[in-house]
């Protein structure tokens, strides 16, 4: 174990890759390599990239890799991707838009299938991350699928959300509606470069002021980019590290880490559940009616 983790904090790259694999397959025999994992951690800054499909999220993201690259990070991404709810099966094609960076020893891309999961991240995107962390790599991004209104789960994971929207967002009603934008640390309106992109922003920094939220937080920054010409790019890149300090106070890491226990707890009192003997039998006595769905519940915990 302790070779593997060493393996991990001197930068090869196979033996990461590895790893990831078999924390995405729940392969068991990586669980005594937590501890040691997140021990190794050296404090990444977890960002979350979240959006609407289309709204150029992995174009975003491949922009700021090469400005942080210029500031000589080495960058780590996530890129989740939509599973099949049929054979859980996905594309993972967001690469296929970083392929620039494909051979930069201090860029690792991994993309990863959400496998059913709801929120926009699959269920081990947390532990990922930490071994992108073992790894030396700072910032680690986490690019989440297309996300709608309430697919927030990746704001409970990072660091810093930077929500990014585009100008054909519907209405103010459409734009302020809680969710999605409640949990941005920062909104880029990306695609600048058409039209109504700066009364999109406007109208998100007017409505912004006077929505709420969590309590004694500022409104977040709105800011404007065009990804495919990396306009707005470096401002973007220096608002998000100049959160890192934010989400670092005691309150808000305090608050992180009490999520991320949370999901993963959840997670792993879900994957007990179908690993339980009695997991078919329930389900198909639940779906004969002979029982209802709470008590089914109670008795797969209880198993």
């Amino acid at each position: 174990m302790a070779e593997g983790i060493a393996q991990l904090s001197s930068g090869e790259r196979r033996p990461l890759a590895r790893l990831l694999t078999r924390i995405e397959n729940g392969d068991p025999s990586f669980r005594p390599l937590l501890p040691g994992l997140f021990a190794a951690g050296r404090g990444a800054h977890i960002v979350g990239i979240t959006g609407p499909p289309g709204s150029g999220k992995s174009t975003l993201v491949n922009a700021l890799i090469t400005e942080w690259r210029k500031r000589g990070k080495r960058v780590g991404i996530l890129a989740v991707d939509p599973s099949s709810p049929y054979t859980r099966g996905a594309i993972l094609g967001d690469r296929i838009r970083m392929m620039e960076h494909a051979a930069d020893r201090d860029v690792f891309m991994r993309s990863m299938a959400s496998r059913g999961e709801l929120g926009g991240i699959a269920a081990t995107t947390w532990i990922a991350a930490a071994a992108l962390d073992a790894a030396g790599y700072d910032p680690v991004l986490i690019e989440t699928v297309g996300a709608g209104q309430s697919e927030v789960e990746v704001a409970r994971l990072a660091e810093t959300t930077v929500v990014v929207e585009v100008p054909e967002m519907g209405d103010e009603v459409q734009a302020i509606k809680a969710g999605l934008l409640e949990v941005a640390d920062i909104i880029a309106v990306n695609k600048g470069d058409r039209p109504g992109a700066d009364r999109a922003a406007r109208q998100l920094r007017a409505m912004l002021s006077t929505a709420g939220g969590r309590v004694e937080r500022k409104p977040p920054p709105v800011m404007v980019t065009t990804a495919t010409a990396a306009v707005g790019v470096i401002a973007l890149a220096d608002a998000i590290d100049a959160h890192r300090s934010i989400a670092r106070s005691p309150l808000e890491a305090r608050e992180r880490a009490a999520n991320q226990v949370r999901r993963a707890l959840a997670a792993l009192a879900a994957r007990r559940a179908m690993e339980s003997a009695d997991w078919d039998r329930i389900i198909d006595a639940v779906a004969a009616r002979d029982l209802d769905p709470l008590t089914a519940a109670e008795r797969l915990l209880d198993a």
